[in-house]
């Protein structure tokens, strides 16, 4: 099953700690997380469903290449990490 793991500043506001989940898509494995967590999906994904213009996803260290869909595959042993994105200058 793939892992997820969340950035730590999550924390700060609410549990988000590292799960194995079912699922062959980033959606799939995301919606296994908000199942058993509803209150970190806010965090996530803005209202129409797509990743927040801030939160970075990386699954197997590469970027997610659909952030509005959350197509991207992923396998019984990949590592999805979302974060925090920074901007600024």
């Amino acid at each position: 099953m793939p892992t997820i793991s969340f950035t730590n500043q999550l924390e700060r506001f609410l549990p988000a700690p590292t799960v194995e989940v079912e699922g062959t898509t980033l959606g799939e494995a995301l919606d296994a997380v908000f199942a058993a967590n509803p209150m970190l999906r806010g965090y996530v994904l803005d209202d129409q469903g797509a990743l927040r213009q801030h939160v970075a996803v990386f699954v197997n260290n590469v970027a997610v290449a659909d952030r509005a869909g959350l197509s991207d595959p992923v396998g019984p042993t990949d590592e999805i990490h979302v974060l925090q994105a920074l901007t600024g200058g």
